[in-house]
């Protein structure tokens, strides 16, 4: 029995790492020639029903900060497709 909870543990593990690698490449290694401007990633999301305060590039992904649904966002963005990939919030 030990030995399948820790092989249940371990494969946990390993696929929340590949998880967690997964949303980290979900902007990738753009070339900033690609990227959409800072106004239409702002444009976008307002109309997705964020309350946009600042936009700035990081990690190869914009960043959106604001508030959407009463809550202080950050939100990430594709910044060549537009696509948002993420979004951390207060809960």
């Amino acid at each position: 029995m030990k030995k399948i909870m820790i092989a249940s543990l371990f494969a946990a593990s390993l696929l929340g790492g590949v998880a967690h690698a997964e949303d980290a490449g979900k902007c990738g290694d753009i070339p900033q020639a690609n990227w959409m401007t800072k106004d239409a990633i702002k444009t976008k999301a307002v109309g997705m029903g964020f309350d946009v305060r600042q936009v700035k590039a990081e990690k190869g992904c914009y960043e959106v900060y604001g508030v959407k649904d009463g809550k202080k966002i950050e939100a990430l963005f594709n910044p060549e497709t537009g696509a948002q990939v993420g979004i951390d919030g207060d809960d």
